[in-house]
């Protein structure tokens, strides 16, 4: 696995998405789950799409899975959430680096890139939202893994299409400050 800044994930997603159509998987790492999301063919919205079970012993399942949902759903790269308010040192951002160190040791990754993206309060907003449907322990805590990782990567297109319409604008209308004055003769 290689990591790449954002904007440089999503420039490579674009290169790549001329010859095919490449999406990207966002990742809500936790110590017991993992909620994973996925974004349209055209990376402007993101979806919830399951719950993969984390434990030391099922990195090797956890990497066959993501075989497959690259296979299946033409991934090129994945946004993982990493906790970037807190102190480095922090036990989530610990548990995130691990997790990416475990998947690029399982050697089934070479050339699949990542980013991390800020995912600040993405799990606290979901639970908020859940907390006046009652629902199941379990169902409540699926459900709120596969929406943070939604807002992880909602919150990372949402950016990288805002940088990038921005790019395309400042191309087609350069600053006024740039065009040399006209002189107009009567």
């Amino acid at each position: 696995m290689k990591y790449l800044k954002p904007m440089k994930l999503y420039q490579e997603l674009l290169k790549s998405n001329e010859l095919k159509r490449s999406r990207l998987l966002g990742l809500d790492v936790g110590d017991k789950y993992v909620g994973l999301s996925v974004s349209d063919a055209h990376n402007k919205i993101a979806s919830p799409l399951s719950v993969l079970v984390r434990k030391k012993t099922n990195i090797d399942l956890i990497a066959t899975d993501f075989q497959c949902l690259i296979s299946e759903l033409s991934l090129s790269g994945l946004v993982i959430g990493y906790p970037f308010d807190r102190q480095k040192s922090s036990p989530t951002a610990v548990q995130v680096k691990l997790f990416v160190d475990e998947l690029t040791r399982t050697g089934k990754f070479e050339d699949l890139k990542y980013t991390f993206w800020d995912e600040c309060f993405t799990s606290k907003s979901v639970e908020f939202l859940l907390k006046p449907l009652s629902l199941h322990p379990v169902q409540h805590k699926t459900i709120s893994d596969k929406f943070a990782a939604v807002g992880i990567l909602q919150g990372y297109l949402d950016f990288a299409n805002r940088s990038q319409d921005q790019n395309q604008e400042s191309q087609l209308f350069p600053n006024e400050n740039d065009l040399e004055p006209v002189t107009i003769i009567n």
